[in-house]
């Protein structure tokens, strides 16, 4: 039986980047809501992302986007005429159904982008791994290096309506009256934190040897194991090892440098 080759198409919409496209002509809130959400490389067919360039562009300008001024802009592009043409403009904006839908639109191609990024990504891991000339940790860094893009690119917007928000701020301080979050065994701090909250992120700061090392494993040590709520230690100074060491000396009181030198006492090791 001979082989036979089958030639797969990239994801891609060509009814929704027609749409995009279509919606910007018609509509100039429908070219901020696109450009805050895509750039020309989401769109498959370039003639489009090309279009979708021009008028950012113009948009950022203050010029008037419509048929007329398009055109003009795109043979600044110098584009195959049959992608200025009023021929070509006039039936995307045929095809588009309404303006209002922009964003459902863009998310579309969005999302179709961002599946031909992550096919690329997998075809540059695979090439690697075969070629054998990095080293397995190169090729892992690389590896999450390239998906962390991908999940930093993904395109959702920053902006929100804030009527929303208002409302998500208002259940926030709800919860928080009823709920003082989980205290962190030192009183004071509590009293000003209200305790450690969901989304809230914490800076200690201090010089050297100063204690903050010790600081953050007490409040791990009473998070995780007086209030019984899962926590994560990660430390780019210390080892696991020299992490768990200080723990079981703060939580047996055992001295740290009898556990370090090995010089312990029977009693010492019934703590432990």
């Amino acid at each position: 039986m001979e082989d036979i080759s089958v030639t797969r198409i990239m994801p891609n919409s060509l009814e929704a980047e027609q749409s995009v496209v279509g919606s910007m002509i018609m509509d100039r809130q429908a070219i901020i809501t696109a450009g805050e959400m895509l750039v020309p490389d989401d769109f498959y067919h370039k003639q489009y992302g090309v279009m979708f360039q021009a008028m950012v562009e113009m948009c950022n300008d203050g010029k008037t986007v419509d048929i007329v001024t398009l055109q003009e802009k795109l043979k600044e592009k110098d584009v195959p005429p049959e992608v200025y043409s009023i021929e070509f403009v006039k039936e995307l904006l045929a095809s588009v159904p309404t303006s209002a839908n922009i964003r459902q639109y863009a998310s579309i191609v969005k999302d179709k982008s961002i599946l031909r990024n992550i096919i690329r990504v997998n075809e540059k891991i695979a090439s690697d791994c075969y070629a054998g000339k990095e080293s397995t940790k190169d090729i892992l860094e690389e590896t999450e290096k390239r998906i962390f893009e991908l999940v930093r690119n993904k395109g959702e917007s920053d902006y929100n309506p804030i009527d929303k928000i208002v409302l998500e701020a208002l259940d926030k301080i709800s919860t928080a009256a009823k709920n003082r979050g989980a205290p962190t065994g030192f009183k004071d701090l509590d009293s000003y934190l209200s305790g450690l909250q969901p989304s809230d992120f914490v800076l200690v700061a201090a010089r050297p040897s100063m204690g903050k090392t010790a600081f953050v494993l007490n409040v791990a040590e009473n998070v995780a194991i007086k209030q019984g709520i899962t926590t994560a230690v990660f430390s780019l100074e210390m080892s696991k090892e020299q992490l768990v060491n200080r723990l079981l000396a703060m939580e047996s009181h055992v001295d740290s440098q009898n556990m370090r030198t090995g010089n312990l006492k029977d009693e010492d090791w019934t703590k432990l």
